[in-house]
């Protein structure tokens, strides 16, 4: 009686080892599958913050490229502006200098033409007086 009484303590005792062992795999194996999901899960949440990262800064990056171009446009119509101001003022004066020229011009040619004048009615009048001298 005391032989099959420690016959069935030891079977229960191997039962109970391979249960603790079975539930021991169980229990590494689910811990497995829990460790690799938290892993992907991690890898996942990595990836999308990489790629928001990414996305704003692709969209600052676009966002200076835009201010750089808002800028150079604002300066090269600031420079054409003064360029076509400048432009403007030479021709001005490029234009006062012309009249001025062309003023002096025209009292010179009046000056000789009084001058031509002057000497002709001079010549006529000598003549008309030379005439009358001859009638």
């Amino acid at each position: 009686h005391e032989r099959e009484h420690e016959r069935e303590i030891s079977e229960l005792a191997a039962k109970h080892s391979q249960e603790m062992e079975k539930l021991r795999a169980e229990l590494e194996e689910e811990q497995r599958h829990l460790v690799d999901e938290l892993q992907q899960q991690m890898e996942a949440a990595h990836r999308a913050e990489h790629e928001e990262a990414q996305l704003q800064s692709q969209t600052l990056h676009n966002l200076e490229l835009e201010a750089l171009r808002l800028t150079l446009n604002n300066m090269h119509t600031s420079q054409l502006e003064l360029t076509q101001s400048n432009l403007r003022k030479e021709k001005e004066t490029a234009l006062m200098e012309l009249r001025e020229m062309l003023n002096d011009k025209r009292a010179q040619e009046v000056a000789i033409l009084q001058s031509r004048h002057q000497l002709e009615w001079e010549k006529i009048k000598e003549q008309c007086l030379k005439e009358k001298e001859d009638l």
